[in-house]
């Protein structure tokens, strides 16, 4: 994911992108990073899992497609396990490089340490890419600064401690790539429209806040470069590697976009998930939400001054980069305006902001705009450049102390989940993902994988081995024999979708739904029958793989074109 390897033994002039520029020492900013990431997951060795509120998600995510895994499904699209064993389509919505990253994990690694492996991976990821940005304008050791200063900054802190929302956290790891692809584009034209696509593909394919957050940086980005340029140049090339990112990454984005009818996806915004219960210091009628949101707004405001005050003893810098000062600017002062209710027509009228749900999501954006603007404030002479890297370091290791001081730590977790899904019980499922129809709250937590729906009563009761045999069970594929003296209705512990597909005796059959609770329902006449229930592939996934194929190949073709025009002209 990292762009380290590009270049690595000399440092880009702007002016001339071919010019070396020194050679650069990697090893040390790498050691320096991996230092300051490791401070942060320490805390986790003594303590266990830092438990925030998104731990359980993620963690039951992992561990559902490693056991996928293990039943064949290299790539799950239904988590078997979410609403205690009923499942749901969540790997069809959840993009998917967080979930298969922790399963990987989860796979070589005790679960205790799988979390803190993850967070110590994307934080590295996050410090190492803001370097790969910071390096082409920046000395060295200003460049180093803010590789550390990203990786650690107070919201990525808050979103280990407080979250543990990996995904985000891989996502934004990735951030500072696509803010130094759109320089490179507007710099460089169309060669370097691959440094944009590519960044803004894996964004979304890690999560999709941030991915919609990346979306508008990028067009931020590209909009003061035609300004600066004086030309619609910038803006025509990263509408172009705009749409080859998104091509990358439509084997996710289109069935996601297309199914989103087919589950309640609007409970995403529902009440206090909605941006205007989440603005900076805004009153809210939960007393739980409110608490969150006052922490988040006190991280929130001691980002904003620090960066503005970084802003203010940069700007007499800014003629040394003047790009990167104004893109900093830029991203910093649009999220911190996106952050306060004054903002608010702009959440309501622009496409899809509203499903970030929480305004000071924009701290990610701010928080790279904070480690550029802190590396290069560093005042001249040794005394002083201490003298302020003290200063900055000590706000980040006391908002780190106290954020690990206030957050909830556990030590059995992972353990929980675990067990939950090895014994059969399952987990809780979310609201968003539930198929339409279905209502979560009525489903057991216990019951039968296939029961009898009493013709007189309308009640579910068990059903014996001899009349029902289940030969196959896993997360995309049920098989079963039926022997019934009479017509009889059979309900699974599986809520329908329109993916599932029915043969019955060999013969397509069309799947009825189980009103309220939404599970599976199969009618048979009396006799002995085979009855196989498949996830198939809809044609909207196809076509998003399709797309991805075509865009790479396209991509590929492309770079091949270049490289071939350049060697040829040399």
């Amino acid at each position: 994911m990292s762009l380290i390897a590009h270049n690595q033994t000399q440092n880009s002039d702007p002016a001339d992108p071919e010019k070396p520029k020194g050679t650069w020492r990697w090893h040390w900013v790498m050691v320096l990073v991996c230092l300051a990431a490791t401070g942060v997951v320490a805390p986790m060795v003594f303590l266990g899992n830092a438990s925030g509120h998104d731990i359980q998600f993620h963690v039951a995510s992992w561990v559902d497609v490693r056991g996928q895994w293990r039943e064949g499904i290299l790539f799950p699209r239904w988590a078997e396990w979410a609403n205690w064993g009923y499942g749901e389509p969540r790997f069809i919505f959840y993009p998917p490089a967080s979930w298969l990253l922790g399963a990987l994990l989860g796979t070589v690694l005790p679960w205790k340490a799988t979390t803190g492996v993850f967070v110590w991976i994307a934080l590295v990821l996050a410090g190492m890419n803001a370097c790969v940005l910071a390096r082409d304008w920046m000395p060295e050791g200003a460049a180093a600064a803010a590789a550390v200063l990203y990786a650690v900054n107070p919201y990525r802190l808050a979103n280990v401690y407080y979250r543990s929302d990996y995904a985000e956290l891989l996502a934004t790891a990735i951030f500072p790539l696509l803010v130094w692809g759109a320089l490179r584009v507007i710099r460089q034209g169309w060669s370097a429209l691959p440094l944009a696509a590519i960044p803004l593909a894996v964004i979304w394919l890690s999560n999709a806040p941030a991915g919609v957050i990346a979306t508008y940086s990028l067009c931020l980005i590209l909009a003061a470069g035609c300004l600066a340029t004086h030309s619609w140049k910038p803006l025509a090339r990263g509408a172009v590697g705009m749409a080859t990112g998104f091509g990358l990454a439509a084997f996710y984005i289109f069935p996601a976009a297309w199914e989103q009818k087919w589950v309640q996806i609007e409970q995403v915004v529902y009440w206090d998930l909605q941006p205007v219960h989440n603005f900076l210091f805004v009153k809210g009628v939960d007393p739980e939400f409110l608490f969150f949101n006052l922490k988040m707004s006190f991280v929130a405001l001691g980002m904003i001054l620090l960066t503005g005050i970084a802003a203010v003893f940069a700007a007499r810098r800014r003629k040394e980069f003047p790009e990167l000062w104004w893109t900093a600017l830029a991203l910093g002062a649009v999220a911190t305006f996106l952050m306060f209710s004054a903002s608010a027509f702009a959440w309501k009228w622009l496409p899809e902001l509203q499903f970030l749900q929480f305004p000071w999501r924009w701290l990610e954006p701010l928080g790279l705009a904070f480690a550029l603007f802190a590396a290069a404030a560093f005042p001249g002479g040794r005394i002083g450049r201490r003298v302020w890297l003290a200063f900055i370091a000590a706000a980040i290791i006391a908002a780190g102390v106290a954020m690990a001081s206030d957050a909830w730590w556990d030590t059995e977790d992972s353990n929980y989940i675990v067990e939950s899904i090895e014994s059969g019980k399952g987990y809780e499922g979310t609201d968003e993902y539930a198929p339409v129809g279905a209502d979560r709250s009525d489903l057991p937590e216990e019951g039968p994988r296939i029961a009898l729906m009493d013709g007189k009563t309308g009640q579910l009761v068990p059903v014996s081995a001899a009349e029902i045999r289940i030969e196959k069970w896993t997360a995309e594929r049920i098989e079963f024999a039926s022997e019934a003296r009479s017509p009889e209705t059979l309900v699974l512990r599986r809520l329908n979708y329109p993916a599932w597909k029915g043969r019955i005796d060999g013969q397509q059959a069309k799947l009825q739904t189980l009103s309220n609770t939404g599970e599976i329902v199969v009618p048979l006449a009396a006799g002995q029958h085979q009855v196989e229930i498949d996830f198939g592939r809809t044609w909207d996934r196809t076509a998003g793989g399709a797309i991805s194929i075509l865009s790479a190949i396209g991509l590929a073709g492309f770079e091949w074109v270049r490289r071939r025009s350049r060697t040829a002209g040399a």
